[in-house]
C-alpha cells in the first residue's frame, strides 16, 4: 500500500532544518538592512552638504543654526512648540528639502534613527542630523556659550575643510564639541549616537536606545565634512578628551582651525 504524508521523524527533521536556516538568515538579513540604512544616511548627509555649500556660495556664509523669530518658515515651524524654540533652523534656510511633520521619508531624516517615543519620532529636529555649532552659529545659544553665537562661518575661510566636521548623526539638529566631552553631566538632547560617554550622562526618555546603542553597525556614525565628503566613523573617535586643563580633539575637528 502506498504511504501518504510524512512520518513524525521526517517532520521533526524538516522543522529542524527550517529553524537552522532561519537562525542563519535572520542575522544576515538584519545586517543587510542596517547596511542599506547606512548607505541611505550617507547619501542624505552628502546631499545636505551640497545644499549648504550652495547656500554659502550665494550668501557668503552657511545659514544660522538657529534664528529666533515669530515669522513662520515655509511649511510651518519645525519640531514641537511645546518644547522647541520658535524660529528658523538651518534646515529652513536650505528650503528645497521641504518637510512635513508627518513625513519622515526625506533627506532630513536618518533612516536608522532609533528613538522610541512617538513625539520624538515625528519631530524633525530630534534623532536625525545635527550641524556643527562652531560653524553654524546662532543668533542665541541654548547654553549661552558665546563661541556659538554670532555670524556663521564661510566654508572657504576654513583652513582644513577635509578634516572639519560639518554635520553628523545626532540626537538634535544642533550639536557642538561640548556634547562630546567625556565629563559632560547635564541633560541635553544633543549627543553622538553610540558614543561611550552616553552611558554615563542623563538622557531624555525615548532617546536612550539611540544614544547608547547607536544607529549604524558597530556603533558608527556618518560624518559630513566641510569639503563635501562623508565618512563612516566610530562614534568614539569624535570624543573630546580632557588632558590636564585642556580639551583635545584630533580628528574629525569640531572646532575649525
Amino acid at each position: 500500500m502506498k504511504r501518504q504524508g510524512f512520518t513524525l521523524t521526517e517532520l521533526v527533521l524538516v522543522c529542524a532544518v527550517i529553524s537552522l536556516l532561519m537562525a542563519v538568515l535572520v542575522p544576515v538579513l538584519s545586517t543587510s538592512r542596517q547596511k542599506a540604512k547606512t548607505v541611505i544616511c550617507t547619501s542624505n548627509i552628502r546631499q545636505l552638504g551640497i545644499a549648504v555649500t550652495a547656500y554659502s556660495s550665494s550668501n557668503g556664509t552657511v545659514p544660522h543654526g538657529f534664528t529666533s523669530c515669530d515669522i513662520e518658515p515655509p511649511g510651518g515651524f519645525p519640531g514641537s512648540l511645546d518644547y522647541n524654540r520658535k524660529g528658523w533652523w538651518w534646515l529652513n534656510y536650505i528650503g528645497q528639502f521641504y518637510y512635513k511633520k508627518t513625513d519622515q521619508k526625506n533627506l532630513l531624516c536618518c533612516p536608522a534613527k532609533n528613538v522610541k517615543e512617538l513625539r520624538l519620532k515625528t519631530n524633525i529636529l530630534c534623532g536625525n542630523y545635527g550641524v556643527n555649532q562652531s560653524i553654524f552659529k546662532s543668533t542665541s545659544d541654548f547654553s549661552n556659550r558665546a563661541e556659538f553665537i554670532g555670524q556663521p562661518l564661510n566654508p572657504v575661510e576654513i583652513s582644513r575643510p577635509s578634516e572639519t566636521l560639518l554635520m553628523v548623526d545626532s540626537g538634535f539638529t544642533l550639536i557642538d564639541w561640548w556634547h562630546a566631552v567625556e565629563s559632560l553631566s547635564q541633560k541635553d538632547a544633543s549627543y553622538v549616537p553610540g558614543m561611550k560617554i552616553n552611558t554615563k550622562r542623563p538622557i531624555y526618555e525615548g532617546q536612550e536606545h539611540d544614544a547608547i546603542g547607536g544607529r549604524h553597525p558597530n556603533r558608527t556614525v556618518n560624518v559630513g565634512f566641510v569639503d563635501g565628503h562623508v565618512e563612516n566613523r566610530k562614534a568614539n573617535e569624535l570624543l573630546i578628551e580632557k588632558v590636564q586643563e585642556r580639551y583635545e580633539n584630533r580628528y574629525p575637528l569640531w572646532s575649525p582651525k
